[in-house]
């Protein structure tokens, strides 16, 4: 008995073809993958600032008749509370407003911060009957 030749040949040089073709594919998906979850740590950090400044401008704006000293300190308890820091604490007399800044987690954390600034004071009579 003669043995039979198989019904499946190759091409010479295309042994392995498929297989480095998946990979590829594979090494995109996670690149792509990488750079989706980098983009979604960002805008974390940038939300996290913007709502420590936010609440520390009310907390500095509900202490600001106990001087801006006072104030600004409110403010940067709140903001280290949340995880970030105060970078500036400022009042017109009515109004304060803070910058806050968040680092993001991780590798990103090396390249920038995330910064956010947010303004507080007494609401307007017209706006409460509104």
């Amino acid at each position: 008995m003669s043995a039979r030749p198989s019904a499946r040949s190759t091409a010479p040089g295309e042994a392995g073809f498929a297989t480095i073709v998946v990979l590829g594919l594979a090494g995109a998906l996670l690149a792509f993958g990488a750079l989706l979850a980098s983009l979604g740590a960002v805008a974390v950090a940038r939300h996290r600032a913007a709502a420590a400044a936010d609440l520390a401008a009310l907390a500095a704006a509900g202490d600001l008749l106990e001087g801006i000293g006072r104030a600004c300190a409110a403010a940067s308890t709140v903001a280290r509370g949340q995880g970030a820091s105060l970078l500036s604490c400022a009042s017109d007399g009515r109004t304060v407003t803070v910058v806050a800044e968040v680092r993001p987690s991780g590798p990103l954390g090396r390249l920038g911060v995330a910064r956010s600034t947010a303004r507080a004071g007494p609401a307007s009579p017209r706006r409460i009957l509104r």
